[in-house]
């Protein structure tokens, strides 16, 4: 494989130079060393079929390269740069599409390879099945280039939500929740509301910050988890900061913003403040914007309990406090959760609604309870828990599975 401008971190990859080097010595002691650097990776990965060619196809479809970095940051490829692709694409073919030379064992098995555990990641299985199909470097370089604008590149290929490090970068979640909005029983009208804004922030139109208030245990925060699921081939991506990182905003945003590529949900969960926190007024900057513009591919979504998110007294509502102007002190108390251009309220389900988010968790699971049955078991459980709400409805369909599948 000659020498790559575009894809140069392919060149230095580990397994590449040993095939390179075995390739051009022709000694025992290479191949030897290229073998066994093969297996691990294609164990590790978990490469199906010819190892090599699909290891060749996983990094392209990691996208540590240029037209990668530049889809990522700018969502846009330049006519230049698109037939150096298209030439190096006509280098690298003629790779994925042959067999190791089949004069050893070990080849005719890396030829034909069944891993301990297939390889589940999205982009490389996609990208696999339709490198197969195309007939001309031309195809290729266009079919990567689609493939970068879908799933992005680097650890944006691997990870669906992040959270903000300390050393401030993003970080990937490793096992992040994978449920999807199918898992969410009931709050049908809440659940279009957060989706019609987020396809619209997704499609670049104008968009709204919001607001998820309600009663505890009713899903407020599964919804805004199962939009990185159900959008992330969107380029959708959910970043979980924490109320004590909110004064680092301003250089999140920033941060974001060269990911023009990308769009982010900037999530809060179970957001509220004492009065004597003023950490909220960095919130409220942000969500105005500040001196500076908020990014286009940056959202706010924020989950709470209080419809107010920050704590109000009495004492602030009657005439003996002390501050001059008191309707002052009351506007500031509200003013924050003002900012979110829409508010979702989540009531806590009546009776009914509770047996049925029951009912329809355990009709998952296969299993069908009479109306009476699930009426005594469901209640009996909403008595000795802290209510009826989805989290304690999930918590009795988890026991009862425990006790009886």
């Amino acid at each position: 494989m000659s020498n790559l401008l575009i894809f140069h971190d392919i060149m230095e990859d580990n397994v590449i130079r040993k095939y390179n080097e075995a390739i051009i010595k022709k000694s025992e002691e290479c191949w030897q060393e290229f073998h066994y650097e093969m297996i691990k990776k294609a164990e590790k990965i978990g490469l199906s079929g010819n190892a090599f060619s699909s290891y060749i196809v996983y990094l392209l479809a990691k996208g540590n390269n240029i037209v990668a970095d530049n889809i990522q940051h700018n969502a846009v490829v330049g006519n230049s740069l698109s037939i150096l692709l298209e030439d190096e694409m006509q280098r690298i073919m003629p790779y994925i599409e042959s067999m190791l030379p089949a004069d050893k064992k070990i080849n005719t098995v890396l030829n034909d390879y069944i891993p301990g555990q297939k390889c589940s990641m999205e982009g490389y299985n996609e990208l696999t099945a339709k490198l197969a199909a195309v007939n001309s470097a031309q195809e290729a370089a266009q079919t990567l280039i689609a493939h970068y604008k879908k799933y992005g590149s680097g650890q944006m290929v691997h990870y669906r939500a992040f959270c903000w490090s300390n050393d401030n970068k993003l970080k990937g979640i490793n096992h992040f929740e994978k449920i999807r909005m199918t898992d969410l029983i009931g709050y049908a009208k809440q659940k279009k509301q957060l989706v019609d804004n987020t396809l619209t922030f997704i499609e670049g139109k104008p968009y709204n910050n919001i607001l998820l208030v309600g009663s505890r245990g009713t899903g407020k925060s599964s919804g805004v988890k199962a939009l990185a699921n159900e959008y992330y081939k969107k380029g959708l991506r959910l970043l979980q900061i924490t109320k004590d990182q909110i004064k680092l905003l301003p250089d999140i945003m920033e941060h974001l913003r060269s990911l023009a590529g990308y769009k982010f949900i900037i999530f809060l969960d179970d957001l509220s403040f004492d009065q004597e926190e003023r950490d909220y007024k960095y919130l409220k900057s942000v969500i105005e914007g500040g001196v500076a513009s908020r990014p286009e591919n940056v959202v706010l979504y924020a989950t709470s309990n209080r419809r107010h998110l920050i704590k109000e007294t009495w004492n602030d509502r009657e005439d003996t406090q002390e501050e001059l102007y008191r309707n002052d002190s009351v506007n500031e108390s509200i003013s924050l959760s003002d900012r979110f251009g829409i508010i979702i309220n989540y009531d806590a389900p009546n009776q009914d609604e509770y047996l049925a988010i029951i009912d329809s968790y355990l009709q998952k699971e296969g299993i069908s309870l009479s109306a009476e049955q699930l009426r005594v078991e469901g209640l009996r459980w909403e008595l000795t828990h802290s209510g009826r709400n989805g989290r304690v409805a999930k918590q009795f369909v988890n026991w009862y599975l425990g006790q009886n599948k």
